[in-house]
C-alpha cells in the first residue's frame, strides 16, 4: 500500500497526527475516536514515507490482544510480517531486552516470570514463615507491586521506615521476597519494568544502543502508564521521537499504579510537544456521546473534548429504576431476549456492566432463567487454570530446578505422599545449607537420614524431575506430552479438565520451550478469545478496548457508582466518574442505566440512593423509567413487545424435517396465532429462520 493511499481514509485530525514530525506528539484521543488507526496508520507511513525499517519502531500497548490486533493491522498496511518486530506489551518489551542483556546487572538470562498467582503464593509463604497473618497476602502483594511500580526498591523502603508497625514488617517481607526471587532466578511483571530502567540507568551505553535502534516510540493507552512505565519511556525518548495517543477521561486504573498525571503532565515534561485531539466518534450515537460526556465534563483536572458523530442522535439513553436486583435482573434478561428473538441482536452483541463482582449473582440468575447463554469475562485465564498451572510448572521446574515457588506447587500433585511435614524438613534443609528446595531435597537423599518411606517418596519425585529434564525435545509440545506421560497426572483429573491439557499441547505446537513458557505466563484473562454467541458480563475495569451494540451499566447507585470506598476523596470520586464514562462509551446503539431502591450488599439488604452521577445527565438526552415491583416488558423503537398467546406448535430442542434442508433441530420458538415463527439449526445450511405457516416443517 503506497504513502498516499495510507492517508485516504484518515479524517483531517488523524492525517495531521499521521503525519506530523520532528518534536514530541500527544495525540488526545477521545473513545471511540480512532486511536489504533492513527498509531497503525502513522507506524505504515514511518516504514513507507522514511524508508525506515519496521524493527525500529519501538511500540508499546497494554494487552497481548491489543498488540496482536495491531501487529495484524500494520502487516496488512505494509505487506510484511510484524512477528518479530517490536510491537507488544510493555512486559513482553522488557522482558526481550532483559533476555539480551540482563547479565549487565548481574542477572542470569535464562530467568523464570512469576505471575500474579506466583507472586501471591510466594508472600503467602513468606508471611507463614515470619509467622505474620496469612491472609494479609494479598495487601502485602498489592503494596510490594505498588512500591516497585514506583520504582522504590527493599533497600530504599528499608531507609524510610521508622522501624516500628506494619511498615516495618512489610519492609522485612519485601527483602526476603526479593532475595527468594533472587534465589529462584525468577523476575515477577513489576520487574521487568523495574530492572529494565536500572539496566538503562546504569548503562549509559546499553541506552544510547537502543535509543539508536529505535527511531520512534509509540505508545497505545498512555493514560494508564505507572512511574516505571513513564520513566522507562523517557529514557528512550530523549531525542524527542515520541507519540503518545491516550485519553485522560479513560485513566481507570490507579489501583494498579497508573498515574494520569503522566498524559496531565505531557507538555511540561516534553516542552516542544505537539497536541492534537481526536473528537469525532465512530462508535456510539450523538445521545450516548452527550451524556457521557456531560458527566465526564464534570471532573476538573482534565483535557477538554468534544465528541462528535456522524451516526445521528440514535435512541435516547433509558435510565430505568427498579425496585430490588432480582426485578433489575429479570428485567435486563427479558429485553436481551426479546430483542434477540426479533432477530434485531445476537446474544454476543449485549454486555452487563457493573462495578463489583458480586453484582452478577442476580444477572446470572436471570440469564439462566431464561435459558441465555453468557459468559463472565475477565475471571480465570485459560493460563489460570489449575490443571495449566500445574503442567507449566513441571515444566519450569525442569529447565530450571532452583524454581522454589514451582516446586511447592507440585511436589505433591498428583498425590504421592510428601505432605506438609515432608516438606517442612526439606524447607529446613534448604534454608541451613542456603539451598534451593530441589537441591536440598537431593542433600536430604544423599544424606540418607530420612525414614525409608519418606525417602522413597522423595526419590521417586526427583527421578521424575530429572528424566523429563534429561531428554530432549523438538517442541514444547512434545515436552508437554512427557511430563504427562512421565507424571501420569491426567490419572487423577476430572474428566471434563482433560481437554484443557489437549488445547495446551495443541498451543504448544513448534513453539520453543522458554517462548512458550513466557508466553504462559504473560497472557492475562482479558486476552483470551472468545468468539462464542453469548451476552458478556463483566466489571468496569474489565470493558477497556471492547464495544458492543446494547449496553446495560448496572448498579448506578451511590456506594457502588461511586464505590463506597471513594466518597471521601474527590480524587478517587474523579476516577469513578472516569469509570462511569468508560462503561457508557461501550455503547454503539444502545445504553441502559439501571439502579434500584434495596440490593443485598455484604449481606444484609440496604436501601439505596441513586448515583449523584446520575444528576449530570442532560434531560433532552435520557429517558428516566421507574418500574413497579413486577416490571413489564418496556416497548422502545428497536423492537416491538412479543407476547405469547398460544402454546407454540413446536418446542425448542425437537426435531424436524424440511423438504429442502432436511433434518433439524429446533433452537427458538417466538411469536402468536398465524405469526408463531421458529429458528431451526440445519448441519447442511446453518441456522434458518422460518415462518411456520409457510415452512411445510413435519414433526419427527
Amino acid at each position: 500500500m503506497s504513502k498516499e493511499i495510507l492517508l485516504n481514509d484518515l479524517n483531517p485530525q488523524q492525517r495531521e497526527a499521521v503525519l506530523h514530525e520532528g518534536s514530541p506528539l500527544l495525540v488526545l484521543a477521545g473513545a471511540g475516536s480512532g486511536k489504533t488507526r492513527v498509531i497503525t496508520h502513522k507506524f505504515a507511513y514511518h516504514t513507507k514515507s522514511n524508508k525506515v525499517s519496521p524493527h525500529s519502531i519501538f511500540t508499546v500497548t497494554f494487552t497481548n490482544k491489543a498488540s496482536d490486533e495491531m501487529k495484524r493491522r500494520i502487516a496488512r498496511l505494509i505487506g510484511k510480517d510484524m512477528d518479530s518486530s517490536w510491537i507488544g506489551t510493555f512486559h513482553s518489551q522488557c522482558n526481550r531486552i532483559l533476555r539480551k542483556d540482563i547479565k549487565a546487572i548481574g542477572y542470569n538470562n535464562n530467568f523464570l516470570i512469576y505471575d500474579a498467582d506466583d507472586h501471591c503464593n510466594l508472600i503467602r509463604h513468606i508471611l507463614k514463615e515470619f509467622r505474620i497473618y496469612e491472609a494479609m497476602y494479598r495487601g502485602v502483594a498489592s503494596r510490594i507491586s505498588s512500591l516497585k511500580s514506583s520504582l522504590v526498591t527493599p533497600s530504599m523502603f528499608l531507609s524510610k521506615t521508622d522501624g516500628f508497625g506494619f511498615d516495618e514488617k512489610l519492609a522485612k517481607v519485601y527483602v526476603r521476597y526479593q532475595d527468594e526471587l533472587r534465589m529462584s532466578n525468577a523476575l515477577d511483571f513489576d520487574d521487568l519494568i523495574m530492572l529494565t530502567v536500572k539496566l538503562f540507568e546504569e548503562n549509559p551505553a546499553l541506552l544510547e544502543k537502543y535509543r539508536t535502534i529505535f527511531n520512534y516510540v509509540l505508545v497505545d493507552e498512555f493514560q494508564d502508564t505507572n512511574y516505571a512505565q513513564y520513566r522507562l519511556l523517557k529514557l528512550l525518548a530523549a531525542r524527542d521521537n515520541i507519540c503518545a495517543v491516550g485519553d485522560d477521561d479513560q485513566s481507570i486504573y490507579k489501583f494498579r499504579g497508573a498515574d494520569v498525571r503522566n498524559i496531565l503532565n505531557f507538555e511540561k515534561d516534553f516542552p516542544r510537544a505537539k497536541v492534537i485531539k481526536l473528537e469525532q466518534n465512530y462508535r456510539s450515537t450523538q445521545n450516548i456521546l452527550d451524556v457521557s460526556g456531560a458527566v465526564i465534563a464534570v471532573n476538573q483536572d482534565r483535557k477538554s473534548k468534544k465528541l462528535w458523530t456522524e451516526r445521528g442522535c440514535g435512541e435516547k439513553v433509558y435510565h430505568c429504576w427498579f425496585n430490588t436486583e432480582e426485578d433489575e435482573a429479570k428485567h435486563i434478561a427479558a429485553m436481551i431476549k426479546e430483542l434477540y428473538l426479533k432477530g434485531e441482536c445476537r446474544y454476543k452483541d449485549f454486555a452487563v456492566l457493573y462495578r463489583v463482582n458480586f453484582q452478577a449473582r442476580a444477572i446470572e440468575d436471570a440469564l439462566k432463567d431464561e435459558m441465555i447463554p453468557y459468559r463472565v469475562m475477565g475471571g480465570i485465564s485459560f493460563y489460570q487454570r489449575k490443571e495449566i498451572k500445574d503442567i507449566i510448572a513441571y515444566m519450569r521446574l525442569a529447565v530450571n530446578p532452583d524454581d522454589n515457588v514451582s516446586l511447592r506447587r507440585i511436589i505433591n500433585c498428583p498425590p504421592r505422599g510428601i505432605g506438609a511435614a515432608t516438606l517442612s524438613k526439606v524447607e529446613h534443609q534448604a534454608k541451613n545449607k542456603s539451598l534451593g528446595l530441589f537441591a536440598a531435597i537431593k542433600a536430604i537423599l544423599k544424606a540418607n537420614n530420612v525414614a525409608l518411606s519418606v525417602r522413597e517418596k522423595l526419590n521417586g519425585f526427583v527421578k521424575i524431575i530429572e528424566h523429563i529434564t534429561s531428554d530432549e525435545y523438538r517442541s514444547a509440545a512434545d515436552m508437554l506430552k512427557a511430563i504427562i506421560e512421565k507424571t501420569g497426572y491426567m490419572d487423577f483429573m476430572e474428566e471434563d479438565k482433560t481437554h484443557n491439557i489437549y488445547e495446551l499441547i495443541a498451543s504448544a505446537e513448534g513453539k520453543d520451550i522458554g517462548d512458550f513458557s513466557d508466553r504462559a505466563v504473560l497472557l492475562t484473562s482479558m486476552d483470551d478469545v472468545n468468539a462464542e454467541n453469548s451476552v458478556s458480563l463483566m466489571t468496569l475495569h474489565s470493558t477497556k478496548g471492547l464495544e458492543f451494540p446494547v449496553v446495560f451499566v448496572i448498579g448506578l447507585e451511590d456506594g457502588l457508582m461511586p464505590y463506597f470506598k471513594a466518597l471521601q476523596n474527590e480524587d478517587e470520586i474523579s476516577e469513578e466518574r472516569r469509570l462511569f464514562y468508560v462503561g457508557m462509551t461501550r455503547a454503539k446503539d444502545v445504553l441502559w442505566l439501571t439502579g434500584t431502591k434495596k440490593r443485598r450488599l455484604y449481606t444484609k439488604v440496604q436501601e439505596q440512593e441513586p448515583s449523584r452521577f446520575l444528576a449530570d445527565i442532560p434531560q433532552q438526552c435520557c429517558q428516566r423509567i421507574e418500574k413497579s415491583a413486577t416490571p413489564q416488558p418496556l416497548t422502545v423503537s428497536v423492537r416491538k413487545t412479543v407476547q405469547f398467546k398460544k402454546p407454540m406448535l413446536y418446542v425448542v430442542g425437537c426435531r424436524v424435517k424440511h423438504p429442502k434442508w432436511g433434518v433439524g433441530v429446533i433452537r427458538e420458538c417466538y411469536g402468536d396465532e398465524d405469526e408463531q415463527k421458529v429458528m431451526v439449526n440445519f448441519p447442511v445450511v446453518g441456522v434458518k429462520k422460518l415462518a411456520l405457516r409457510f415452512a411445510n416443517l413435519e414433526k419427527i
